[in-house]
């Protein structure tokens, strides 16, 4: 039997916040699905690095381009603005050692702080576009604007679709191109998932990748 779960919130499912559902949706808790975490690293208009931790976002494309696409970039944040100045941002992927540092970031975004040095990262210059990339990073994605959009009409978020002009590789990752995964590798957001009969679990996680099988 499957509980079949529509789009009315139950009373239940009470802000642990001000704007907690407001800013994410309650079937995203419902659902618990897990997302790839990164940091999206662009330039404030005074010039000082700005560096965003962010998940909920996924990586594809065709024979047209490799695109990077973001729902849920606030549109009060220094990232949304940044990228719609400036038509560009990189994605830098870390591993789970990293985490901490990454979440410097959060506490640490006046519009005046190097935001690179209040995390501890090191900025290296891209290659294709102006915008820096996070040297500590294992895989970086260097983008260009391509689409923005509020879904929900809400002035909340937006999706922002970046298209990738540029991979940038640590080596120690292309021999062993399985390397990229475990500990190593990619992290991923497990969001506070709940009971959805009840509202119960009030803890977020950090994951990653166990394969069990190669093909």
């Amino acid at each position: 039997m499957k509980l079949e779960i529509l789009t009315q919130k139950p009373d239940f499912f009470q802000e642990e916040w001000p704007g907690h559902y407001d800013i994410f949706h309650w079937f995203e808790f419902v659902c618990g699905i897990p997302h790839p975490i990164f940091m999206l690293t662009t330039y404030k208009d005074n010039g000082q690095p700005n560096a965003c931790l962010h998940s909920w976002s996924s990586f594809s494309g065709d024979g047209g381009g490799f695109y990077a696409v973001m729902p849920g970039i606030l549109q009060r944040s220094h990232t949304y603005q940044n990228i719609l100045r400036t038509k560009e941002f990189c994605v830098n992927f870390l591993s789970s050692a990293y985490l901490e540092m990454c979440q410097k970031t959060v506490s640490n975004n006046d519009a005046e702080t190097d935001e690179f040095a209040a995390g501890g990262f090191t900025l290296e210059t891209s290659k294709t576009i102006t915008a820096p990339r996070i040297k500590e990073s294992f895989l970086s994605l260097e983008c260009s604007l391509e689409l923005e959009k509020d879904l929900s009409q809400q002035g909340i978020s937006a999706l922002i679709i970046g298209k990738v002009h540029a991979i940038a590789l640590d080596e120690r990752f292309t021999e062993n191109a399985f390397k990229r995964y475990g500990q190593d590798g990619f992290m991923f957001n497990i969001h506070q998932p709940k009971n959805p009969l009840n509202a119960a679990g009030n803890r977020s996680g950090i994951g990653v990748i166990d394969v069990i099988k190669k093909q």
